[in-house]
């Protein structure tokens, strides 16, 4: 697991090895920014379920502004936050372009509206098992946090089917890469 393109480019993350804590292969990290575009500058990203942190490094590391990452597991957050400072994104400059949010990924949402923050893309991980994938598109449907050209990506095993409308949001692509899917969601009124 390495940061693919960028200022951290090359850098390997540190992941715990755990079967709990699924790091997303670099195949469909690479799919996803092929996707999104390299240059992020500008962009506002949020990292639901970060796990290593390897979505939002890579994001920070092309060049977006802001990046919040959400985790609840603080063994995990640990890791994000080692994985940051191996990507030399601790440092004084680099830190108000990030955010560690200790929490439930659902529960942020409403703290994210309260706080009155938006975002461009949305990368949503949850684990596989837990099947999150509809009330976390649905919630983030109705959250008001979604910029009006945002973008949701959803990761998940290739067997789960999701559904091609949740509130707003609307599919408009996917890309299977092996055993998992990327699933591309816009609001649509």
């Amino acid at each position: 697991m390495r940061v693919i393109s960028g200022t951290a480019r090359g850098t390997r993350l540190i992941d715990l090895g755990d079967v709990e804590v699924r790091p997303t292969l670099d195949r469909v990290k690479e799919s996803l920014f092929n996707q999104v575009g390299s240059n992020l500058e500008g962009i506002s990203f949020l990292d639901l379920f970060a796990g290593t942190g390897s979505i939002g490094i890579e994001a920070l590391s092309r060049g977006a502004e802001q990046v919040v990452f959400v985790e609840q597991n603080s063994q995990v957050q640990s890791l994000i936050t080692r994985n940051l400072e191996k990507c030399r994104l601790t440092v004084e400059n680099q830190t108000v372009r990030w955010e560690l949010i200790k929490s439930d990924s659902l529960e942020s949402l409403s703290l994210f509206r309260e706080k009155d923050m938006v975002f461009d893309l949305i990368y949503v991980d949850p684990p596989f098992a837990k099947n999150l994938y509809g009330p976390c598109l649905s919630q983030l449907s109705d959250s008001g946090i979604l910029k009006e050209d945002a973008w949701v990506i959803v990761e998940h095993f290739h067997k789960t089917k999701l559904q091609e409308r949740y509130g707003k949001l609307q599919t408009f692509k996917d890309r299977r890469l092996g055993d998992s899917c990327l699933s591309f969601f816009k609001i649509e009124l």
